[in-house]
């Protein structure tokens, strides 16, 4: 009885050992451990190896628990064999003793530290893996046997979805800061982006009409300090080229007059349905910084630069002319100030809402006419969800600013 409790013991501790190893290969991260590695850790790199052929580490891993615990009972069934109910009891305890001590408590220690634990294992571990290897070439002929009858699907290649999950997880577990995790979320978002989704409307593009007066364009370059402009004969609608600033001076100071057309770049047209990807590879081919978006009647629907594109993966660009315009301005922990031209999209995401339809619009703006139906005035408002929205500024076309304030706060 002395001896079958020694060797009770011993085989627990094996077999909480086998419960914590599967535990702790199964969950622990590998940005972590690759990191280990890099840092040195030759273990670790060994561990990562190990976990190459999975199939093999679990099987094995399997293999030897299952010995381990059929050991157990059967010593336990030894041992209570001359009780009254014996079977009743060996069953009993080495159930519960298998579960606390075999798999409850091991399994929840490793999982707090699995990638100490797979490195504190590895010898054993490995030392399973190797002598359980003609076992488990069996088993590996058993499973292309059920193979052949059960063929699983081919696996689709991981989309953006899954490779932004990667990219938060990754974040968390501290393998990327937060800068980079951004850049990486931008760089795969990027894709989905069409020209529309980031354009300048029409009402809001700074243009000169050919026939203006020198005065004119230099007061209105000033004033605005865009390096370049689009130059219109008659209507917007009829962009002709593109005035960059540094030429515009130079001509002027050198003969005091400017004849435009001849100073004036062409005009790379393209489409709002366009993706501003491959948009920025046309702008880099034909060595322009700016296009004009047309709609498909032919007229101006709005213009996108080489920088508004590059803003998309890197943040806003701000150069010594650019004023910092906020958007979204937080008042206190309940009330924010939103102009009306900040994306839907972020606004969304500022205030934690769901999107549970996908909108043709871009602007906070047309969201807010979108829910009221109509072309909004100064305290108009209406609630989404737990929030209150009130207009605060417009004018006849568009909302300029809203005030949003939590309800029940």
């Amino acid at each position: 009885m002395d001896n079958n409790i020694i060797f009770i013991v011993l085989l627990l501790l094996l077999s909480g050992v086998f419960s914590a190893t599967e535990t702790a290969y199964s969950s622990y991260s590998k940005i972590k451990m690759k990191n280990l590695a890099s840092s040195g850790n030759k273990t670790a790199l060994k561990v990562l190896e190990l976990s190459e052929n999975y199939t093999k580490l679990i099987s094995s891993i399997l293999i030897g628990n299952n010995i381990v615990n059929i050991l157990i009972a059967t010593l336990f069934t030894l041992s209570f064999i001359n009780f009254n109910n014996g079977t009743f009891l060996s069953t009993l305890i080495s159930t519960v003793i298998l579960l606390i001590f075999g798999e409850v408590t091991p399994k929840s220690i490793a999982k707090e530290i699995p990638e100490v634990f797979c490195i504190y294992v590895y010898p054993f571990i490995s030392l399973v893996v190797f002598i359980l290897t003609p076992i488990n070439y069996l088993f590996d002929l058993w499973r292309k046997l059920i193979n052949i009858f059960f063929k699983k699907p081919d696996e689709e290649a991981l989309g953006s979805e899954e490779f932004l999950t990667l990219i938060e997880e990754a974040q968390n577990e501290g393998g990327l800061d937060k800068h980079e995790a951004d850049l990486l979320t931008s760089a795969i978002e990027f894709n989905d982006l069409d020209v529309k989704d980031i354009l300048t409307p029409r009402i809001d593009i700074v243009a000169i009409d050919i026939e203006d007066s020198i005065e004119n364009i230099e007061a209105i370059l000033r004033k605005n300090s865009y390096s370049r402009i689009p130059v219109y004969r008659g209507s917007i609608d009829n962009i002709i080229g593109i005035l960059q600033e540094k030429d515009f001076y130079y001509e002027f100071y050198q003969h005091q007059s400017v004849n435009i057309s001849s100073i004036m770049k062409n005009v790379y047209y393209t489409s709002p349905h366009l993706k501003i990807s491959d948009l920025l590879k046309q702008l880099q081919q034909n060595k322009s910084h700016i296009a004009i978006v047309i709609d498909e009647y032919g007229g101006t629907e709005g213009l996108i630069t080489m920088e508004d594109i590059l803003e998309e993966l890197v943040g806003e660009i701000y150069d010594e002319h650019d004023e910092v315009e906020v958007l979204f301005r937080k008042i206190n922990n309940n009330t924010f100030l939103v102009k009306g031209d900040f994306e839907v999209k972020e606004f969304f995401e500022k205030l934690n809402l769901k999107v549970v339809e996908e909108f043709d619009f871009v602007t906070t703006s047309a969201w807010v006419i979108y829910n009221l139906n109509k072309i909004p005035r100064k305290n108009d408002s209406f609630n989404f969800e737990n929030y209150k929205i009130t207009v605060i500024d417009t004018d006849e076309k568009v909302v300029k600013q809203i005030r949003v304030e939590k309800i029940n706060a």
